[in-house]
């Protein structure tokens, strides 16, 4: 079982950029076994692949995660070199989640700024991922549908043969099916706990079929939280407001949100467990640095309960 943390790099959730490598090693210390950071085009943040590389020597055992990275904001094969030097200046401790973005204003115009076209994005995702694995493998040459290259450089290789582990974010059947069948962990937010062991089944079911080992996919889960004895609910919906533009209401409905006390979010984290996440990235629901500080500190108390056997 892993607990992991989101760090806060938009602009608006800290004072001084370099607080945010504190923050990281603070979560190390406190006993968060991994360190995420997002992906986007919206709201001004720390680029992702930056913010892991000063990261890597700043900490010593944590994973080091992106939640999730949109490989079409950058050319594959630069994006293949920046991940295994991270890699590699980590130990051997970066672990990539991919996404393809969404419609409105989360994908769509992210597309047109990359200069990619949005049609078939699932295909360029899939093809973008078996490029960089060919490339840490040693490949010349690379034919996919949307992706060829016919002359190849000599490309770094990771600290690990083969790569980081590289898991998909969403929840659809398609997206379901192609975890099984091609990627190594899943990271999904359904609201439900029940919704996410249906999906489990069907991503293991997939690798399954694809002859995988379901056991060796990982259960992953990005999940918001606040704890607060009397003004989460409130606290959730300034977070929700101040980062997507959206009350709670509205964001509850599409993300996994939990708050309250802190055994109240423990007990919401421990249904997710119960419905088979073994990793769970935690979105601390605060806006500013200080609050987000307090917050680490809070989740941070709850970790034995979760990771303890049968705690669940």
């Amino acid at each position: 079982m892993d607990i992991g943390v989101l760090l806060p790099t938009g602009t608006a959730q800290w004072d001084a950029p370099r607080e945010l490598v504190a923050f990281g090693r603070a979560a190390e210390g406190l006993g968060f076994s991994s360190l995420f950071v997002n992906d986007s085009l919206i709201n001004p943040r720390i680029e992702a692949l930056t913010m892991l590389a000063a990261l890597a020597p700043a900490t010593e055992t944590v994973t080091l995660g992106t939640g999730a990275l949109l490989p079409f904001l950058r050319r594959p094969v630069q994006a293949a070199q920046s991940l295994a030097s991270i890699d590699l200046l980590s130990g051997g401790r970066l672990t990539v989640a991919v996404g393809a973005g969404f419609p409105g204003r989360f994908g769509r115009p992210f597309y047109t700024l990359s200069e990619v076209p949005w049609a078939r994005r699932f295909t360029r995702l899939d093809e973008t991922v078996a490029l960089w694995r060919a490339l840490w493998g040693g490949a010349g040459s690379f034919e996919g549908e949307l992706l060829r290259f016919t002359d190849l450089p000599p490309a770094l290789k990771p600290y690990r043969a083969g790569g980081p582990p590289i898991w998909l974010g969403g929840a659809t059947p398609a997206a379901l099916a192609r975890t099984g069948r091609l990627y190594d962990g899943w990271l999904p937010y359904p609201p439900d706990p029940a919704d996410y062991a249906v999906g489990l089944a069907d991503v293991q079911q997939a690798a399954v079929d694809a002859g995988r080992a379901a056991e060796g996919i990982t259960p992953a889960l990005f999940v918001s939280v606040l704890i607060d004895d009397e003004g989460a609910r409130a606290g959730l919906d300034r977070y929700a407001r101040g980062t997507y533009g959206m009350p709670l209401e509205e964001l509850a409905k599409i993300q996994a949100v939990v708050g309250g006390s802190a055994g109240e979010v423990r007990a919401g984290l421990a249904r997710y467990v119960a419905a088979g996440a073994r990793h769970l990235v935690i979105r601390l629901g605060a806006l500013g640095v200080h609050d987000q500080r307090e917050q680490l500190e809070r989740v941070a108390a709850l970790i034995p309960d979760l990771v303890r056997p049968g705690s669940a």
